[in-house]
């Protein structure tokens, strides 16, 4: 048992190379914790190998506060990775996952909330988005090639706010490229997901981590690589048992 069991929430927060946003960051979701209708609930701080000297504020800011809490891995690993290590070490019921590039509001969970106990899965779906056009477009050409590849119905797996139950988000398989088939991987484990409005905002602070490579030809990779997962995934449901 980890320090999360004795929440009901725990948000989860990727985090590499966003020393220029931890300050607010660290004052928002603080702000939220205080008010969040799913009490008690903390934050749990994924430092995926930051450079930028952002790890000790990540630490100081848990020290402040005894809802924060943080796990640092020794190298960046990617997104999928720092998400899937944060969902691992998860035991409050319920996780979050919100971006610390602070263009999406931790306030926005209360849109997401009041679904979680009738679905695996609530995701937000931006709207107004406040990105470039080039990468609103590219995101738009990756999720339509995603969805004829893939055959979900997600309008936009790339939304950095999600919840979800935990014992659905413990079973997620550590792949690469895994945040981008939350929905898909969720309906394969024989759960449901729904999608629900959020606010965009745009980066203020930081250094975005988008390009060509991992919005489009990225993405248009790993669908093919799920469809294999999708093809071999088995999924099994036991009758009778003595050990419990």
């Amino acid at each position: 048992m980890n320090a999360t069991a004795a929440y009901q929430f725990t948000i989860i927060v990727p985090v590499f190379n966003e020393r220029d946003n931890l300050p607010q960051l660290e004052a928002r979701l603080a702000a939220y914790l205080a008010k969040t209708p799913m009490k008690p609930a903390c934050v749990l701080f994924v430092d995926d190998g930051s450079t930028d000297g952002g790890s000790a504020l990540i630490e100081a800011a848990c020290s402040r506060h005894p809802d924060f809490h943080f796990l640092r891995l020794t190298r960046n690993c990617g997104l999928s990775t720092a998400l899937k290590a944060g969902f691992d070490r998860c035991e409050s019921p319920y996780a979050g996952y919100i971006d610390a590039d602070l263009q999406t509001d931790p306030e926005d969970f209360d849109r997401l909330l009041p679904y979680a106990a009738a679905y695996a899965m609530v995701t937000g779906v931006r709207t107004q988005r406040k990105d470039s056009f080039g990468k609103r477009l590219i995101s738009k050409i990756a999720n339509s090639g995603r969805r004829c590849l893939v055959h979900d119905t997600a309008t936009d797996t790339g939304c950095p706010l999600k919840v979800l139950q935990t014992a659905y988000a413990r079973r997620l398989p550590a792949l690469d490229g895994m945040h981008r088939f939350l929905p898909a991987l969720i309906s394969l484990m024989g759960g449901t997901y729904r999608q629900v409005p959020v606010r965009h905002s745009p980066r203020t602070a930081g250094n975005s981590k988008f390009n060509l490579s991992n919005r489009f030809w990225g993405p248009l990779r790993d669908a093919f690589g799920y469809r294999w997962y999708q093809r071999r995934y088995k999924e099994y449901r036991v009758e009778r048992t003595d050990l419990d």
